[in-house]
């Protein structure tokens, strides 16, 4: 009977007994197969089950915050080392031709002396039309760009040194002149910069920070506070590091205080110009020349390191469309908005602390260190004065952090108080020289005097941060500061030949004059007086790259995009109008609102979103097609 059964009885038995017919087991099988496959790919390809989506996020943006920490050590780091090794060579190259036999046996009458003169008038003298092109290069390089090219100019300021001749060495003292603000406004930019990036990595839920919204008022000050004294806890080592060349090679070779001060009748006080009658002869053997092309190797080396730092470890300060945004401003606008921003009342009233900023740091170089100190225990002593004023200088910059429980202005007078008493005390007082015993006093002046130089540098950098913490760049509000700090270097540059007591006399008054005018400033924003700012203009792009194309979407008609456009212009209005009355409020001595220009401005604005629509609509015609 079973011989007799056949497929269909098969199929019929094994459908009523619920089992799969004899010998077709694995086709019945297949849909179920199908169906652990399509699983085992969704789930492979699906979320991990341990997937945690606000710790992953918490690990991107603590990676952000520490990439910000390792940009602010990396430009302060490079910028310790590129100072370190300019002042080093210049202090070794300065001792070493002024030495009358070392001219004379070296390089014969190829006038290194001469050279010398017009070498430190291109450093101190092209820095005073910094102001004109400083934006300009900014504009053109971006932050980290502008860093790293001056960082390449110190470095062949160094390289010019295996070949001292006219040709070389007075050109890259001028290419130096040519950087130092520029150089100097990128690094307080770039600090202030990161302050902000570092706020919005650590409040990245906060609702204003995720739309791009303005912050509140006082939010960023935190961080500006600590990362400024960072940099100037770093920068300030490069007075210590700079005196390696002078303790490890040329102290060796100089003569002792007895022979280089034995024509010296006067210092401090009574004295005149830097030293009068100090030995043309202040070494008492020849350097090997073999010996100083290794100590420039050594220094070109470090040179070549603050370059990489500066192009390896700093990252971007702004993202790439926002360089292209300040670039399609225009030049006109970007020549113009450092002498605009100088119709602000608050950088009007710190430009005496800018002025007093550039004369104390020179004064304390060549008014107390050489004039006191050196005048008194000889050049033998110079590295120590040295050392203990950028170590002292290093360490007060922490004191900045007081800001963040004190009231701002206790730094900025804190430092002005100090100063003005240690003027006042060496107005007063003439040492004799070749007296060693000074040694003491002359040490705790310039540890003094460097306390008064960290609070002075790390307040006004914060300050500046600080009350223009809404401006998007910062490029030209430090460009200001440092120019008209490298204008008080040429005028002390001018002033060698005076008597200390005049010297003494304009730095004392000067103080006086910038710490009135920063109370006035103060006072003024405590009673909320308006200030007028200028705005940077918003950006106008000509080009048709794929940063500016929006993108297309397939399932908006034409009438979508029309009303689309309308809302935009409508917006586009409403801010404009918006932005008239707040230029109005802020600014002073205006007479109101100008119904004339708003229209004016209006209907150019109407014409370049025209301009702007019919741009669009070709380019998306042309992607459609």
């Amino acid at each position: 009977m079973a011989a007799l059964i056949t497929d269909d009885d098969v199929y019929n038995e094994a459908d009523m007994n619920g089992a799969p017919p004899a010998g077709r087991e694995n086709e019945l099988q297949l849909p179920g197969q199908e169906g652990n496959i399509q699983g085992q790919v969704e789930e492979f390809l699906g979320p991990h089950p341990d997937y945690d989506e606000e710790e992953e996020e918490r690990k991107y943006y603590r990676r952000k915050r520490l990439g910000v920490l390792k940009n602010v050590v990396g430009a302060s780091c490079g910028g310790m080392i590129i100072y370190s090794v300019y002042m080093g060579l210049l202090q070794m190259q300065l001792i070493l031709h002024y030495d009358e036999t070392y001219r004379e046996v070296k390089y014969g009458t190829l006038g290194l002396e001469d050279i010398d003169n017009k070498m430190l008038m291109g450093i101190n003298v092209t820095p005073i039309a910094g102001l004109l092109y400083t934006p300009v290069l900014i504009r053109f390089l971006g932050t980290k760009w502008m860093m790293f090219l001056a960082s390449g100019i110190y470095a062949l300021f160094v390289s010019t040194n295996y070949w001292e001749r006219y040709y070389t060495l007075v050109p890259s003292a001028v290419a130096i002149g040519f950087v130092i603000v520029p150089l100097w406004a990128s690094l307080g930019n770039y600090i202030t910069r990161m302050a902000h990036q570092y706020y919005e990595f650590v409040n990245y839920k906060e609702e204003h920070v995720q739309e791009q919204k303005k912050p509140p008022k006082g939010a960023f000050h935190t961080y500006i506070i600590v990362f400024h004294s960072i940099f100037y806890i770093f920068f300030h080592l490069s007075f210590v590091f700079a005196e390696f060349p002078m303790i490890l090679f040329l102290n060796n070779y100089l003569s002792e205080y007895p022979h280089t001060l034995s024509k010296v009748t006067q210092c401090g006080a009574d004295g005149k110009g830097v030293i009068q009658n100090f030995n043309k002869t202040v070494l008492h053997s020849l350097p090997r020349s073999l010996l100083l092309i290794e100590v420039e190797s050594v220094l070109m080396g470090a040179a070549f390191l603050a370059m990489i730092i500066f192009l390896a470890l700093c990252g971007a300060a702004y993202r790439p469309t926002e360089e292209i945004d300040l670039r399609s401003i225009g030049w006109g606008n970007i020549f113009q908005l450092p002498f605009k921003h100088l119709r602000d009342y608050r950088i009007r009233l710190l430009c005496p602390f800018f002025v007093y900023s550039g004369f104390e740091v020179l004064f304390a170089v060549k008014g107390l260190i050489l004039s006191y100190g050196v005048c008194v225990v000889g050049l033998e002593k110079l590295w120590l004065l040295v050392m203990v004023y950028g170590l002292s200088s290093s360490i007060c910059s922490a004191l900045a952090l007081t800001m963040l429980r004190l009231p701002r202005p206790v730094i900025l007078l804190s430092g002005a108080f100090v100063h003005f008493v240690l003027l006042i005390a060496l107005m007063c007082w003439s040492p004799q020289p070749r007296h060693p015993e000074y040694l003491p006093y002359l040490l705790v002046l310039a540890a003094l005097w460097g306390l008064g130089t960290a609070l002075n540098k790390t307040g006004v950098s914060t300050l500046l941060g600080m009350l223009y913490e809404d401006k998007e760049r910062l490029d030209f509000i430090y460009t200001i500061y440092h120019w008209w700090q490298a204008v008080a270097i040429f005028i002390v540059y001018l002033w060698s030949a005076l008597p200390m007591r005049a010297k003494l006399g304009i730095l004392l008054l000067t103080l006086m004059v910038a710490s009135f005018c920063y109370v006035q400033l103060e006072r003024r924003l405590a009673s909320k007086t308006p200030f007028r700012l200028p705005k940077i203009p918003r950006p106008r792009h000509k080009v048709k790259g794929y940063r500016y194309l929006e993108e297309e979407n397939s399932d908006e008609s034409d009438t979508d995009l029309s009303d689309a456009d309308d809302d935009e212009r409508e917006e586009e209005e409403r801010h404009l109008v918006e932005e008239d009355r707040n230029t109005d409020a802020d600014s002073q001595g205006s007479p109101g609102q100008d119904r004339t220009g708003i229209r004016d401005r209006r209907r150019r604005n109407e014409q370049v979103v025209y301009e702007q629509d019919g741009e669009r609509e070709d380019n998306l015609q042309h992607m459609r097609e």
